[in-house]
């Protein structure tokens, strides 16, 4: 039997939160070690575990992280819509502990991250590329973390500019679609947990690749497996590709 790793949980109250602790209950591998949530102090339980999971909010995760640092704590971050300024505080602690940073924890989307990338050289410029994410209708941010990492790996796989070639929506005479442009577009409504499709288009043929979720479970699932593989790890910044060897 593997040893157990103890977890802390930080938005620990948010639906993400609330779906990783009732999954972490259910595997015998994990202890749940400390739950916190807005207004609690991480001090107080950070030293009873091994790995910090952080679904708390972008201006928290920052903070979270350099104490996590100062501590000798592996994080695993699942928070989105984090500013360069931000990010780039969580990225200089890889020197010092390991860190699971992604956009997306489920096994199912990082296969679209991957496919995404081998479409997008398979199928050459003549492909106009399109992303569209429906999230439900209390997130906060968009476009959602995942429809980023979409396009980044489009602009990366066309070797494109992706601040030049982002286009977010259209609206009025905005001309003929050029080829470096990749569309972005962003639905909410309802209680959807998450769909994402990219799509890439010719003339004569369309390909779609898609992915929707139906449980927060999923995700769950995938943070609570990169917590057990990332405190067996060196310090380094690393994402879901890694922890399902897919890279």
């Amino acid at each position: 039997m593997n040893p157990v790793t103890k977890i802390i949980i930080t938005g620990s109250k948010g639906r993400m939160g609330r779906a990783l602790v009732a999954c972490a209950a259910r595997n015998p591998e994990l202890v749940v070690a400390g739950q916190i949530d807005a207004g609690d102090d991480l001090k107080t339980v950070i030293d009873a575990g091994d790995v910090v999971i952080d679904f708390s909010s972008h201006n928290a995760t920052p903070g979270i992280a350099a104490l996590c640092a100062e501590r000798g704590k592996a994080m695993v971050i699942g928070t989105t819509g984090h500013s360069d300024a931000g990010k780039s505080q969580i990225t200089n602690l890889k020197s010092k502990i390991p860190i699971v940073l992604a956009s997306n924890f489920s096994t199912g989307v990082n296969t679209l991250f991957w496919l995404t990338r081998k479409a997008a050289e398979i199928l050459g410029p003549d492909f106009d590329l399109e992303v569209v994410e429906m999230h439900h209708r209390l997130k906060k941010d968009a476009p959602s973390g995942t429809a980023t990492t979409l396009v980044e790996i489009l602009a990366d796989a066309r070797k494109l500019q992706l601040k030049q070639s982002l286009r977010h929506g259209r609206e009025g005479i905005v001309g003929e679609r050029t080829a470096s442009e990749i569309g972005m577009h962003s639905l909410r409504g309802g209680d959807v947990v998450g769909d994402h499709t990219v799509i890439f288009a010719t003339n004569g043929e369309r390909v779609e690749l898609t992915h929707k979720a139906s449980s927060r479970e999923t995700f769950a699932n995938g943070a609570l497996r990169a917590a057990q593989w990332v405190v067996k790890q060196k310090p380094g910044l690393y994402d879901m590709q890694d922890v399902l060897g897919l890279k």
